[in-house]
């Protein structure tokens, strides 16, 4: 029978001890456990939104020392690949290939149930997760069903009229932490998020988003009755009325 060397053997032994120490540390929220504090403060992060780790070049912010070290290597490594519009610069030439599509609106890739479509495999792989996943959390007044514990709790707010989070500034409430700290970039004047094409800012991904498209003409949605298609879902929701009265 084999018995293996002395270094296999502490090996195994040293795995098998991932499996039987005592995970103490419960997260309130999900229930995960955790055998450390620290794992449990960096995965309650989720739930809070908190990000405390910033990046010093761009103020970008991340929730662990390890997502903020590997963005750090966006502004330490070399980048030879120009963008003739923009000029922003990319390491890779795919990467800047990937850029150029902000600017001619091209998507080429498309999810095969709701024909959405999407400028690289990434996002529409996130995106077909929503097809796929198992939303095993149901909603006891609307019956919408979510993945996680802590989405359908947060989506329960809207119901309840529940607002916990509140700007120390002017009381504003908020659901949720993310919308607290758009918020509050009312009061500071921040807008960390610059479009690449004509450099505007803004307080808020989502804003960025809406605004890239007056450059790249994409125009996402779609009327189901006459096929008019709108850059903003409440442009859509106007239109919408025309049809409905």
């Amino acid at each position: 029978m084999y018995s293996g060397t002395c270094s296999e053997q502490g090996t195994t032994q040293h795995h098998q001890g991932i499996h039987t120490v005592e995970r103490t540390y419960s997260c309130n929220v999900c229930n995960k456990t955790f055998k450390r504090l620290p794992y449990l403060k960096a995965h309650q992060r989720l739930h809070t939104g908190e990000r405390p780790y910033c990046c010093d070049v761009c103020s970008k912010t991340f929730r662990d020392t390890g997502s903020l070290k590997v963005h750090q290597l966006v502004h330490t490594v070399e980048r030879n690949y120009l963008c003739n519009l923009c000029n922003k610069t990319f390491k890779r030439l795919r990467y800047l290939k990937l850029h150029q599509r902000v600017h001619t609106g091209v998507r080429p890739y498309c999810c095969d149930v709701c024909n959405k479509t999407f400028r690289d495999t990434r996002s529409l792989r996130v995106h077909q997760l929503l097809h796929t996943e198992e939303h095993t959390y149901l909603c006891n007044v609307c019956n919408k069903t979510f993945k996680r514990l802590a989405y359908l709790k947060l989506h329960q707010r809207v119901h309840t009229g529940e607002r916990p989070y509140c700007c120390d500034v002017c009381n504003k409430t908020f659901r949720d932490t993310r919308s607290l700290k758009v918020h509050q970039r009312i009061h500071t004047g921040e807008r960390p998020y610059r479009c690449d094409v004509c450099n505007r800012t803004f307080s808020d991904t989502r804003n960025l988003y809406v605004h890239q498209r007056v450059h790249t003409g994409e125009r996402p949605y779609h009327c189901d009755v006459c096929n008019t298609t709108f850059k903003q879902v409440q442009h859509l929701k106007v239109h919408q009325r025309v049809h409905t009265g």
